[in-house]
């Protein structure tokens, strides 16, 4: 029975930690590309994640929810960007926290206006009881989803900025916006497409795991963009795989301490998880920043 109960909450937590890693993940992107802390990161995805209701209740498509929810996500990112943090000065770095909080409130507020405050139950694809043939590890279909996704949001990454051209200008965008400009390269254009992926991403990530909590609401996404922003923290934010790998570990710590010790408990252990990391490492697990000053 004890082993039963590791496997379901190792399981589980792992679930919960890929979603947070998709969500971290779009954090590292767009401060590769732009340097910035995107507070308003959560109420995008949240936002795009609305977008993906109306179109499923509408068409009663799930699928057709999830493609609404990435290309709202991006037109969104598109939007802010555009529209508001390219106009931001970047002599004081405090200038774009608070203009990325200025958006978090407007984006709360136009969705608190059109749907209320009031919780959206959503529905799955899948169902989230253990397979049959799977009962032993506790995995559910929704699980081997979920799994599915990140991987392919993993590999998807990797391909794009190891494997193409617009993956190589976005990293010559991010390491050196002037020195890649002489060389040809449309820096504002990559910073652009760096915001547009990054908030499909977190649209993706919102999309994945508010069905299975409360439901939809303006605030749905708060403490998951505190949970992603511990993990990119905590990985690096220049790092993409600290962010898959720190993702991980506090999903599994996450469920191991609820379950084990109570829920009431998850928060202060990833606190205190962040606060050892940046005692012993400031810039995280896995920083990169010998690469950035080579």
């Amino acid at each position: 029975m004890e082993l039963e109960r590791f496997l379901f909450l190792t399981v589980d937590g792992l679930a919960r930690g890929a979603v947070l890693a998709v969500f971290a993940l779009s954090l590292v992107l767009i401060w590769r590309a732009a340097r910035i802390v995107n507070f308003s990161q959560g109420a995008i995805a949240m936002a795009a994640t609305y977008l993906a209701f109306v179109v499923t209740s509408a068409t009663g498509n799930y699928w057709l929810g999830l493609v609404a929810a990435l290309l709202g996500g991006a037109a969104i990112g598109f939007v802010v960007e555009r529209g508001v943090m390219r106009y931001v000065s970047s002599v004081n770095p405090l200038n774009s926290v608070i203009a990325a909080l200025g958006v978090l409130l407007v984006i709360q507020a136009i969705i608190g206006m059109l749907f209320g405050n009031g919780y959206h139950p959503m529905k799955l694809p899948f169902s989230q009881s253990p397979l049959p043939w799977l009962s032993g590890l506790s995995i559910s279909a929704y699980d081997l989803f979920v799994f599915a996704c990140v991987g392919f949001v993993v590999i998807g990454l990797a391909v794009l900025f190891g494997k193409t051209n617009v993956g190589l200008r976005m990293r010559a965008a991010a390491f050196s916006p002037e020195l890649a400009r002489l060389l040809g390269v449309r820096s504002n254009r990559m910073i652009t497409l760096g915001w547009m992926l990054a908030s499909a991403l977190s649209a993706l990530a919102a999309l994945l795991v508010i069905p299975t909590e409360l439901g939809l609401n303006p605030h749905s996404t708060d403490a998951v963009f505190v949970y992603a922003f511990t993990i990119a923290v905590v990985g690096g934010l220049d790092s993409a795989p600290g962010a898959v790998i720190g993702g991980l570990v506090v999903g599994v710590l996450l469920s191991w301490v609820s379950g084990y010790l109570g829920a009431t408990l998850s928060p202060v252990a990833v606190l205190v998880l962040l606060l050892a990391v940046l005692l012993i490492k400031p810039g995280g697990i896995f920083s990169v920043t010998k690469e950035r000053t080579a």
